[in-house]
């Protein structure tokens, strides 16, 4: 057999067993790879040199810059922002909103990213609004793909395409370039799903809905009895408490009062000196006029406004310390120790606050101190307060069940949190740098993802759990098909035949037909693996034509882009099809408008801006 025709089988095979799904798309990407050098077709070092491609570093350190964002709860605070913008009655400005806001996000941190940051605050919204989820699942993810076409980072295939049009010759496109075409696309995507959406949508809800973490802090301070007299207080400087022992802090002659803990500084970290200092806090519980005869005896201040409040939730659940419910399994070495509510644990790093039995509260048998206190048995909950990092790092401890992951109830419930700062103005220092073009993609993304972890707002461990290996591996891996094809002359053939079938219909038709094949290969397959595929066809036959690659090369983006008719063209159409109900029959009634406007920017709009 020819190297032509082993490319062709390779195709061919790869192609079916992607649309099949029998086998891990990562593995049909691999096997493609080594295929080409089973075959002689490529050196191992070529059939593995799409892993060191710079286009694969950049796309993987976009995740962890998403991951980074949604961390420290920016997009949560976006969330928050489309929640009381859109209000609870207009159809029209909620969906406008969110549209609006999911095209944003993926400009910046990929269609993968935003949509899993908004998908459960979308769900939440049609929790409260009483509305359909499968209403805003299915315009949220169809927004992301027209977003895409933002800005360069909107999904691999932008970066993918740019550095052919640069390997091509024509330089590559620059960061907001893709705005040019991606604006009309968002504009006339919303106008569609406005008009046409609600009656080619169906009217369910998902059978698998994402928990509602958001009013989680105020679930437990009711259940636990903490909703309400749980004051912080401050240690000024003329308190008797200052250069004290916490041993020595007596509440006896206030019986009301209860201390839950002391507390270094601003951290909301249990005290690690010896010595209580200024600046310190004490966190009490008791009545209100207790507490602030107390306070005023004891030189203690209020933060400012919980004098009147005292809110557990406000005081226990914030941007500094958080939450988390753990259950005693059976066989915990735990089960017999001692504990009572206040009582720092072992770590030094967590507070007991309270100690439920058969969802009752267990009062200890003695006063702090005392060894005896309450003695743990299997299926006791605790309510364990510290501050975020604690919670996520103490926690992983096979004696203790942890009830909702503290993780991902700050990352929906505690917007703008700690290290919010430092990632927005990692995200706009790497968004700068790509735009102005100072340094390569790939470098711009690597010093954004290192900023991210020497800044502290993610370990090492979490940045490689944020990559999303299925992406990259199956960029990496089937990059060497295009060089395949380019150096086989299999990508001049098939150029040839396309030029031949178009004949004298001009450079149109040539757009057109490569259109309709990257749209069709999209529905089935991966729109990355795709795009890999039609880019050397298509750069080919503009050679050949003697036209500018560069509209064939973003006609091929749109086309990508367009991956609207199945559920399984993006890991995103398949992210919402459970929490959204959907069939796999419900994508096409509305992604067929969306493409056939998809193929009119394409083919009409796209030459008018990057001329032949």
């Amino acid at each position: 057999m020819s190297p032509i025709a082993y490319i062709a089988a390779i195709i061919a095979l790869a192609i079916v067993l992607f649309v099949s799904n029998k086998l891990p798309v990562v593995v049909v990407a691999m096997a493609t790879g080594l295929a080409l050098w089973a075959t002689g077709i490529l050196t191992l070092n070529q059939a593995l040199a799409g892993f060191g491609d710079p286009a694969v570093i950049f796309i993987a350190s976009l995740f962890v810059v998403s991951s980074g964002l949604e961390i420290t709860g920016v997009t949560a605070w976006t969330g928050q922002l489309l929640i009381r913008g859109a209000g609870e009655e207009s159809r029209t400005r909620l969906l406008l909103l969110m549209m609006g806001l999911v095209a944003l996000l993926t400009a910046l941190i990929s269609v993968n990213g935003a949509v899993a940051a908004l998908l459960p605050v979308v769900v939440v919204i049609a929790v409260r609004l009483k509305r359909n989820s499968s209403q805003l699942l299915m315009p949220l993810v169809f927004s992301a793909h027209a977003g895409s076409m933002l800005a360069l980072t909107g999904t691999p295939v932008n970066v993918i395409v740019s550095e052919a049009s640069a390997d091509a010759g024509v330089g590559d496109f620059g960061f907001f370039e893709f705005a040019l075409v991606g604006v009309p696309l968002l504009i006339g995507t919303m106008a569609i799903i406005l008009m046409f959406g609600q009656r080619l949508l169906p009217e369910r809800n998902g059978a698998t809905m994402p928990a509602d973490f958001s009013r989680h802090a105020k679930t437990l301070v009711e259940q636990y009895g903490l909703a309400t007299g749980v004051y912080r207080m401050r240690v000024r400087a003329s308190s008797a408490y200052v250069d004290a022992t916490p041993s020595t802090i007596d509440l006896a002659a206030y019986a009301s009062l209860q201390l839950v803990a002391v507390q270094q500084g601003e951290s909301a970290e249990p005290l690690r000196r010896p010595l209580v200092a200024e600046g310190d806090h004490l966190l009490i519980r008791g009545d209100p006029e207790t507490v602030a005869s107390f306070a005023a005896e004891m030189h203690l201040s209020f933060r400012e406004g919980e004098a009147d409040a005292g809110q557990g939730e406000e005081t226990l659940f914030n941007r500094q310390s958080g939450l988390a419910e753990v259950v005693i399994p059976p066989r915990s070495g735990l089960i017999g120790q001692s504990v009572f509510p206040g009582m720092v644990t072992e770590s030094g790093d967590l507070i007991i606050l309270a100690v439920q039995r058969a969802g009752t509260e267990v009062a200890s048998s003695t006063v702090k101190g005392d060894a005896r206190g309450i003695a743990l048995q299997a299926g006791d909950t605790m309510l364990l307060q510290g501050t975020w990092k604690a919670l996520d790092v103490r926690l992983d401890d096979p004696d203790v069940l942890v009830v909702s992951s503290p993780e991902l109830v700050r990352r929906q419930a505690v917007p703008m949190g700690p290290g919010a700062k430092q990632a927005v103005a990692i995200l706009l220092a790497m968004v700068l740098m790509l735009a102005t073009g100072i340094v390569p993609p790939a470098v711009a993304g690597l010093l954004a993802a290192g900023a991210i972890i020497l800044s502290g707002i993610m370990t090492v461990e979490q940045s490689y759990r944020a990559i999303g290996w299925t992406t990259v591996i199956l960029v990496g891996a089937m990059m060497p098909l295009s060089t395949a094809m380019v150096e086989t002359g299999a990508a001049q053939l098939m150029a040839e035949h396309l030029v031949g079938f178009v004949g004298d219909a001009g450079p149109f038709a040539l757009l057109a037909g490569l259109f309709v094949l990257t749209a069709i290969m999209g529905q089935l397959i991966s729109n990355t693996a795709t795009a890999l595929i039609i880019i050397p066809i298509g750069v080919a036959a503009a050679t050949s034509m003697g036209i500018s690659p560069r509209p064939v090369l973003m006609s091929t983006a749109v086309a990508a882009a367009a991956a609207f008719l199945t559920p399984i063209a993006t890991p995103t159409n398949l992210m919402v099809m459970g929490p959204g109900g959907y069939a796999f029959s419900d994508y096409w009634k509305l992604g067929l408008p969306l493409l056939i406007w998809f193929f009119v920017v394409s083919v009409f709009i796209v030459p008018l801006i990057w001329s032949f």
